[in-house]
């Protein structure tokens, strides 16, 4: 019921959405990155509200002490070598894609939650009673539509990490935050940076060896070489 919506685990919902929406589509880097910050700083409250006090810890020092400046570092603002810093995606995007992704988005998002409903509607925390978990099904949706539409690869190593946190979340709905769940769920958490440390070292030296043309340019396919 609506009415029964803890207004701490709303607003951390709607903050957690916002900065995923901001993270996977604003055109300048380093602001989509802060973004990233944020967003990892709100999953830690969203832990602790959650009742996984354990989960929020790993979440902050995985999630904002080292994958943010994973992410700095592959725009070179951390330790800068011969390659410029990465600041902005300029390329504008068509309206054919724009659209293309609103309904992918939309797929994904009717995907989710009629699996939710019908595959495994016996969650420990109800999706009708924790806001936290419908933001989730909204950035995981989100996050995918995403990850298939752009091809610039820090905006895709973005969105991989924010999918991660979203069906992580999904997963603490599916399986409660017993003492096993928050093991498991860290784990992956641990996956996750694992990631985001090989993707911003693979940004670099790609940008070494072959410029910014290299990470490709959302709306237009990467040249090849002659």
């Amino acid at each position: 019921m609506i009415a029964s919506f803890d207004a701490i685990e709303v607003l951390l919902a709607l903050f957690l959405t916002g900065s995923a929406l901001v993270c996977l589509f604003d055109r300048h880097l380093v602001r989509a990155c802060c973004c990233f910050v944020a967003f990892a700083i709100a999953m830690s409250l969203a832990w602790w509200q959650l009742g996984a006090p354990w989960l929020a810890a790993v979440e902050l020092v995985l999630g904002v002490g080292l994958t943010g400046p994973c992410f700095f570092y592959a725009l070179g603002h951390v330790s800068p070598d011969t390659s410029a810093p990465l600041k902005h995606d300029k390329f504008g995007e068509h309206r054919s894609r724009v659209a293309m992704r609103v309904l992918l988005a939309m797929a994904w998002f009717v995907m989710v939650g009629a699996a939710i409903r019908y595959v495994i509607a016996d969650m420990v925390y109800s999706p009708s009673e924790h806001p936290l978990l419908l933001s989730g099904v909204v950035i995981a949706a989100t996050a995918l539509a995403a990850f298939a539409l752009h091809r610039h690869l820090l905006r895709r190593l973005l969105a991989f990490n924010l999918l991660g946190s979203a069906v992580f979340m999904l997963l603490a709905g599916v399986a409660g935050t017993s003492a096993s769940a928050q093991a498991l769920i860290s784990v992956g958490l641990l996956v996750a940076w694992l990631g985001s440390i090989l993707g911003a070292l693979l940004i670099r030296q790609l940008l070494r060896l072959e410029g910014v043309e290299a990470l490709g340019r959302d709306g237009e396919p990467k040249e090849k070489a002659t």
